[in-house]
């Protein structure tokens, strides 16, 4: 059983009320007999407790006015202990959700019962300087004289909101966390798939052309076949030359990976590296090809790596000659631009499908189109490296069966 005394006149049991006046005569002259003798007492212990509450209690009448409130309340809004005595409740609540809160409010009053106030939705406070805080409300309804009363345990859960939205957000940090983890674990399995699928096809063509031909040279013995073995010879060496050039690669994405890229720049002529580019990509010619030499470049100085240039060049001209048919034309041109220079290679070729062209310069990519071709599918995403961390750039456009168009952009002084 719970007593609840208001003023000496009421007395609640449990969640009922009752008007001490309208019980049984013997009960009721027992009741104030307890009242009475109690009176004063009770007076300074309801005091002591109403005031020693950690939550903050506002009793309000019928009329949305507030009756009283302990001293928890008032600091909680801002207010002197006794300033809130007689102005409406709608003062402690922020304006935007005044108009529907009276409605509640009054609601509660003609149906009240003991119940958490805002049930499933969020409730705001006011503070007296206009500030708003998130609290927890508890209802609980009583009787003076015939006159009905809600009394509010208020709590601020601002510190609890916190903690709260702190938490969600961490979980939802550590929940992205631990995607981009198991993303970036399902790419690199992908690609350690792709590296043994690469290893074992681009390294045991040649290894197994470099054993036939060294098993031929040993059959030819008579001088008269030396031109044989000369051939032979040079399918060795050409061999050898691509898995060389292979390992390389690796060992740019190993050191470009690492930062331990060391660019050496210096002055030198553009067409001295397109001479260059160009000369050896003539070896590699179909029957019918030709490279197109660009116009007017022997003024051209630049200030770059220049081992860096001739590997980006030769892998965007080479590819160019290797993914165009016979009879085609492979045309590099040169255009000069207000502190940056463009060279663009432009082929003939089979060109990139429409939907594979966003992956171009992902590591160990390979278009569908040019997979019966050798290739590693690295070379494209080392220039583009490369050409950032010199400050410069590289696009593309290309069309399936027409041909594409690959252009760098370096810095120039």
């Amino acid at each position: 059983m719970i007593l609840s005394f208001f003023g000496g006149k009421v007395l609640t049991v449990t969640n009922e009320y009752y008007d001490i006046y309208q019980l049984p005569k013997s009960i009721g002259n027992t009741y104030f007999w307890v009242m009475e003798f109690f009176k004063d007492k009770f007076s300074e212990v309801f005091e002591t407790i109403f005031e020693s509450v950690s939550e903050g209690i506002i009793v309000v009448n019928t009329n949305q006015k507030i009756a009283t409130v302990n001293g928890a309340a008032a600091e909680m809004f801002g207010y002197e202990h006794n300033e809130l005595v007689g102005l409406p409740l709608d003062t402690l609540i922020p304006k935007d959700y005044r108009k529907q809160h009276k409605g509640h409010v009054s609601k509660f009053m003609e149906h009240s019962d003991k119940r958490k106030m805002g049930k499933g939705r969020d409730l705001y406070g006011a503070r007296k300087d206009g500030t708003s805080f998130p609290v927890e409300a508890g209802l609980n309804p009583f009787m003076v004289e015939g006159r009905r009363y809600v009394m509010a345990i208020v709590t601020d859960i601002t510190d609890r909101k916190n903690y709260t939205e702190n938490l969600e957000r961490t979980v939802r940090e550590r929940t992205s966390q631990l995607t981009e983890a198991l993303e970036k674990e399902k790419d690199l399995n992908e690609l350690k798939t792709k590296f043994l699928s690469l290893v074992s096809h681009e390294f045991k063509t040649p290894l197994s052309g470099i054993l036939t031909s060294a098993t031929l040279i040993g059959k030819y013995t008579e001088t008269v076949q030396q031109q044989k073995r000369e051939k032979h010879l040079r399918t060795i060496q050409n061999k050898v030359k691509y898995l060389n050039n292979i390992i390389n690669d690796f060992l740019s994405i190993e050191r470009l990976e690492s930062g331990k890229v060391n660019y050496k720049f210096s002055s030198f002529p553009l067409s001295k590296v397109i001479n260059e580019v160009i000369y050896d990509a003539n070896t590699h010619l179909k029957e019918g090809q030709k490279i197109l030499y660009p116009e007017q470049i022997d003024a051209i100085e630049i200030d770059f790596d220049e081992k860096i240039l001739v590997l980006v060049l030769t892998n965007l001209v080479n590819n160019a000659v290797k993914y165009s048919p016979e009879h085609t034309e492979v045309a590099v041109k040169v255009i000069p631009r207000d502190k940056e220079l463009d060279i663009a290679v432009i082929d003939q070729g089979i060109g990139i499908p429409n939907e594979e062209q966003k992956f171009i310069f992902n590591r160990y990519f390979r278009a569908a189109n040019v997979l019966t071709n050798q290739g590693t599918g690295i070379g494209l995403n080392i220039v583009k490296s490369h050409l950032q961390n010199l400050g410069g750039s590289i696009t593309f456009s290309s069309e399936e069966g027409k041909g594409s168009i690959f252009t760098i952009t370096i810095p120039t002084p």
